[in-house]
């Protein structure tokens, strides 16, 4: 192993970069077998380096990225996502992913409220008239 080629632990790399909001939950997470490292199963305390490839599933959306670089320190977003470079495929299914989203939350039909006191007794009446 090169001495220049530096190494970190997966759950920390993962929440360095912002994939997940503890370690915990980065552990938790690569145990249920929701991250996959150059395409296996692995445990949180591997070590990756520079040009791993990982597959990581939180919810419905699944990441495929390369590690570009190792930071041990949890940055500002705008510098954790220069710690991987996801590939074209997956950002074009993420971001397909959300438009179906958005296109189901607006074609659900928006719930009524409940009758107020007025429209409960036309119901009641209704159906009064109806049986009577």
């Amino acid at each position: 192993m090169n001495p220049d080629e530096e190494t970190l632990r997966l759950d920390k790399w993962l929440w360095a970069a912002r994939f997940f909001k503890t370690r915990r939950i980065a552990t938790d997470a690569i145990s249920g077998g929701k991250v996959h490292l150059n395409g296996g199963r692995i445990k949180p305390s591997r070590s990756v380096r520079q040009g791993d490839r990982l597959e990581i599933r939180r919810g419905d959306t699944l990441f495929e990225v390369f590690i570009e670089k190792i930071s041990k320190q949890r940055r500002p977003a705008s510098e954790a996502q220069q710690l991987y470079r996801e590939t074209e495929e997956s950002l074009k299914n993420r971001l397909a992913e959300v438009d179906r989203k958005k296109l189901e939350a607006h074609s659900r039909a928006q719930r009524d409220r409940r009758p107020d006191k007025r429209q409960r007794r036309k119901l009641v009446d209704l159906k009064n008239a109806q049986l009577g």
